[in-house]
Formats: C-alpha cells, structure tokens, sequence
C-alpha cells in the first residue's frame, strides 16, 4: 500500500482503507498496466512526501497533472527541469516577479517551494496521457478533500491560494478562522488577466506568515 514516509501516513491511514479509496486502487493498478498515465506511479504522491503535515504554511491547489510526456512528476504547476514551463506556470513568474521582484526562473520544477512548505496539490492526482480530466471522479477528489480538511483543522495558521473555479470550490472546506484564504482567476493565458496578474497573493501569504510569526517563503528559484 502506500508509504508517505512521514506524518501524512498516520493521518490518512484511515483514508487508505476506505471503500471509494480501494476501487480508486484497482481502477490504478488497470490503467497503469494498459495506459500512459502520468505522473509515473512513485511520484503520485509527491506532494505529500516533499511537504509533511506540520511543515505546511501555503497550500497552492491545482486541477489535474499535466498530461505531456515528461512533464508531470506530482506536485501541482510544476515540471521537471529540462522541461519548458508551461504557460500557466510562465504566468505565475510573471506574477512573482511583479509582486516580489524575483526573476524569472529558467526551469519550472518547484520542488523547492514543496520543502519550503508549499503544498502543491492537485485535487486529482493521475490523469491519462493527452485526455486532461481523464481521472475525474474516480474518486481522488474525496481524498484530496481529506487533506485539505486536515489541514483546516490544524491550529497553526496556513494561507490557501485558491485559483480558477476547481480550486475555488474548496474554499467551503476551509473553515478555520485561524487560515487565510486568497481567491483569484487562473493563471491559465485564458484568464490570467481576468484577476490573476495584480492579485498579490505572495506577497500578502507572505505578511499572513510574519503576522502569525512563521518564516515567509522563499519564493525564489535558482
């Protein structure tokens, strides 16, 4: 079954056991022995294994993985260096470089926000090769939900970046008065200039941290 190698293998024990989760398994282990199916099978949960439970200050939430080859390797935006960044991950650079000044990177792998404590997570974690969406309601969105839902019920404060409807519609499970919820349009070319470009959402995570006294982020990449 699955290994986290951290906190998340204890809170979502449970979660692994579950009807809806076991049906998600074996729909899994046919599409992964019959299709291209992307992230590859180890990385599907590389969301949690790079940003354990109690290191969390910022949850980004994506849709579905890319469905290129070579690019998704299990945290929401992000792909491996070598990769050309796409262009909703290119938006949000500019967006970085905007707010903070930071220069844009020349690759779009963020694994090191993920250690920095971002929690880049798709609500839907696999997706077949070319058909975005293909895993949609096999039951990922339940789990995903767990996550946020355990993450709103910690005490130490965090800040959701909620872009695009998908993400949006998650703001109803993020009840704690103790979190910062930021909502905007998606930084997809299609409607990044309908309230994602100018919307500050770094910047003001960032003054949430220091007001609750938690180390900002670095969002700048090497």
């Amino acid at each position: 079954m699955v290994h986290i190698g951290n906190e998340w293998d204890e809170l979502l024990a449970g979660e692994f056991q579950k009807e809806y989760y076991l049906k998600l398994r074996q729909f899994l282990i046919s599409e992964y022995n019959s299709r291209r199916i992307y992230p590859p099978m180890n990385d599907i949960f590389n969301s949690l294994k790079y940003t354990p439970y109690n290191s969390v200050k910022a949850v980004i939430l994506g849709q579905d993985p890319y469905h290129g080859a070579g690019q998704a390797h299990g945290l929401c935006f992000s792909v491996k260096r070598g990769v050309v960044p796409p262009p909703s991950l290119q938006n949000i650079f500019k967006e970085i470089q905007a707010e903070l000044g930071f220069p844009v990177p020349e690759h779009g792998e963020l694994t090191e926000w993920a250690k920095r404590g971002v929690l880049l997570l798709n609500t839907v974690l696999t997706v077949r090769e070319g058909n975005p969406n293909s895993h949609k309601g096999m039951g990922w969105e339940q789990f995903t939900d767990r996550v946020i839902t355990l993450l709103n019920e910690r005490e130490k404060p965090i800040v959701f970046l909620l872009w695009g409807g998908n993400a949006r519609a998650k703001a109803r499970l993020i009840t704690n008065p103790a979190h910062l919820v930021l909502q905007c349009a998606h930084p997809s070319p299609l409607s990044a200039y309908n309230g994602f470009f100018g919307c500050g959402h770094f910047a003001a995570a960032n003054e949430f941290l220091r007001k609750n006294d938690i180390e900002p982020i670095d969002w700048r990449l090497e």
